[in-house]
């Protein structure tokens, strides 16, 4: 069942949500050349508990336990890479995944960032996940459905321009997903649509939906390593990873880790963002 939330706890989920975007703000500006990725999990963790939340990354998910407060994940890994003692090189491209609990209430958000320097079609393939991430959040509207979610990041991508080297491969199997009391919850959102799933429930007042394409440069298809968390792409090709967790309300969708609630992206698309709860 879809845990359908009161305006006062989409309230406290907006607020974990700013914790969140503070812990990638600082993982942000902090990524560089020679910077490894267990730094950027240092980072992320000290904010968390600067701001009394905790992680809901370093626990428990499905009997494996993750040791980091985010998932690092670089070029070719599409998610869930482990922080540790990787060193960042110039040229590379990040994927942070980051997620705090407060007050019994979860958020969850990931950016892509690039170190130093790409090449342009690195920075077109990040560009191009985050588009569809907004296209997608821009469906998170009461009267609409999931699959109008997953068909507007699909669209999103198959209507872009091809890399000069490679093509959009929409990660099979991955997506986003419900979150509030927990950070996993029903349902499962596709980034692409799948014959024979349905319309999916329809999306009402309450609906808080982890809205996150993953896109890769080659294929669709992944592996997972013996580590039993990194996922990386079949054939070795660059991947990004975009996330936010978003309400949908009686105003509009509020982008729940956002600072500006989605704002200023929503308005290049015509949508207004529901008012903020917390200003």
């Amino acid at each position: 069942m879809v845990e359908i939330k009161t305006p006062e706890q989409i309230a406290k989920m907006r607020a974990a949500g700013l914790v969140v975007a503070e812990a990638l703000k600082a993982c942000r500006a902090a990524v560089a050349p020679g910077v490894t990725t267990q730094e950027l999990n240092d980072i992320a963790d000290k904010v968390i508990t600067d701001h009394g939340a905790t992680s809901n990354f370093r626990a428990h998910h499905g009997g494996l336990w993750f040791p980091g407060v985010i998932c690092a994940s670089v070029n070719n890994e599409v998610v869930h890479g482990i922080p540790g003692d990787r060193v960042l090189q110039e040229g590379d491209l990040i994927s942070i995944d980051c997620g705090a609990i407060l007050d019994g209430w979860h958020g969850d958000s990931a950016i892509t960032v690039a170190v130093g320097e790409v090449s342009p079609e690195v920075e077109m393939l990040s560009r191009v996940t985050e588009g569809s991430m907004w296209a997608g959040i821009a469906q998170m509207k009461k009267s609409n459905r999931l699959v109008d979610v997953s068909k507007a990041i699909e669209g999103y991508i198959r209507r872009q321009p091809l890399p000069p080297k490679g093509k959009w491969g929409i990660t099979e199997g991955y997506g986003g997903h419900g979150i509030g009391t927990a950070m996993h919850m029903e349902p499962h959102v596709l980034n692409y649509v799948e014959r024979g799933r349905g319309k999916g429930p329809k999306l009402v007042p309450g609906t808080v939906l982890a809205i996150e394409p993953m896109v890769s440069l080659g294929t669709p298809h992944t592996t997972v390593l013996d580590d039993d968390w990194t996922v990386v792409t079949n054939d070795g090709t660059w991947a990004s990873h975009w996330e936010h967790s978003v309400a949908v309300t009686e105003q509009g969708p509020l982008v729940l880790t956002a600072f500006d609630g989605g704002r200023a992206e929503l308005a290049k698309l015509g949508i207004t963002a529901a008012p903020d709860p917390l200003a």
